[in-house]
């Protein structure tokens, strides 16, 4: 990948978002009680929300989210498990125990454990924002620029940099923008890539540019040279 293509991956959209789930305790939102029938007063009967008969005599009841239920009818709409007495969650309407409510939620791409708080969002995955992060310094990826490798794992850039970018021949570094930059410069010869400031006669320090007139490459072996202090070798040598 290309310096101008490491740059253009930069561009992705890290998209957060929280989950705004509503947990509901037992203690705090369940209230059993039991209704009896008074004759002539019919003020005192509830009528359950689900089934719609009365709350009355053995049949008690529970007032959760402001409504009451039978004991019996107040359920996990996913697995029919009764919730009174128990932890669960509205969900859209919905009534869930915790383990279905755990089953519900998007799932971390990197750990495969459900994300109960925050989302990060990024290539078409979803995350814990701490466990999205840069495989070779661990550096947490969330809201800063990053690239992936060929095998699409997503890197900081000064990693990705110092692992895939070509090297130096001279200085052995990385070849990679500046700071605010998106693009380098990069020259290869004898197929090996050279800096700019690299590309220079070993001899007298000459710049060497095949675009200037005099300031050529002109190797011997694996060594860079321009024009006049590669005769002088070739002589010194005969």
């Amino acid at each position: 990948m290309t310096a101008h293509e490491a740059a253009d991956d930069v561009e992705r959209i890290v998209e957060i978002e929280l989950i705004k789930h509503q947990l509901l305790l037992s203690h705090l939102t369940l209230n059993p009680f039991k209704k009896h029938h008074i004759m002539g007063d019919d003020s005192d009967i509830e009528t359950c929300t689900k089934c719609q008969k009365e709350i009355i005599g053995d049949t008690p009841g529970v007032t959760a989210l402001g409504k009451p239920y039978h004991v019996t009818c107040f359920l996990c709409d996913q697995c029919q498990k009764q919730l009174a007495g128990c932890s669960f969650y509205s969900i859209d309407g919905k009534n869930l125990c915790q383990v279905d409510y755990m089953n519900s939620l998007d799932k971390c791409d990197k750990c495969q454990t459900p994300i109960t708080s925050k989302i990060l969002r990024a290539m078409g995955k979803a995350f814990h924002p701490e466990c999205f992060a840069c495989p070779s310094c661990t550096k947490s990826l969330d809201g800063i620029p990053f690239t992936v490798d060929p095998q699409g794992v997503p890197f900081c850039l000064d990693c990705y940099h110092e692992r895939f970018s070509p090297r130096c021949a001279v200085c052995l570094k990385s070849i990679v923008p500046t700071p605010g930059e998106t693009e380098v410069a990069r020259i290869v010869a004898m197929d090996r890539s050279y800096h700019v400031a690299c590309y220079k006669c070993e001899d007298c320090g000459m710049q060497l540019n095949s675009k200037i007139e005099g300031q050529g490459c002109y190797p011997l072996e694996t060594h860079l040279f321009c024009k006049g202090c590669n005769l002088k070798r070739i002589t010194a040598k005969n």
